[in-house]
């Protein structure tokens, strides 16, 4: 029990500490100058790409869901909000 108390904790930890969980604007960070950032239809690896975005791209974050071990967060482009996706969370930090 004490296990999974320290597995939970240390999980909603790391969560709210990389302020992934809950939605606002958030930076594309983290692919380098000539990397894009995947933007996927869904929240997975299996889903087809959207399109490439950039280092340095603003996005609106919605709600993030972990699939097979990997966060993933719904976002749409701040300078086109219909455009929206999936992208991995660990690519993701705070303007």
């Amino acid at each position: 029990m004490w296990r999974s108390f320290v597995q939970l904790s240390l999980t909603a930890l790391l969560v709210s500490g990389c302020g992934q969980s809950g939605s606002g604007p958030v930076v594309v960070q983290g692919t380098g100058d000539e990397e894009f950032l995947n933007l996927r239809a869904g929240p997975g690896l299996g889903y087809s790409v959207v399109l490439g975005l950039p280092e340095g791209t603003t996005l609106n974050r919605r709600d993030c869901i972990t699939e097979l071990g990997q966060l993933w967060c719904e976002v749409s482009l701040t300078n086109a909000p219909r455009l929206s996706g999936y992208v991995a969370a660990d690519y993701l930090s705070a303007p």
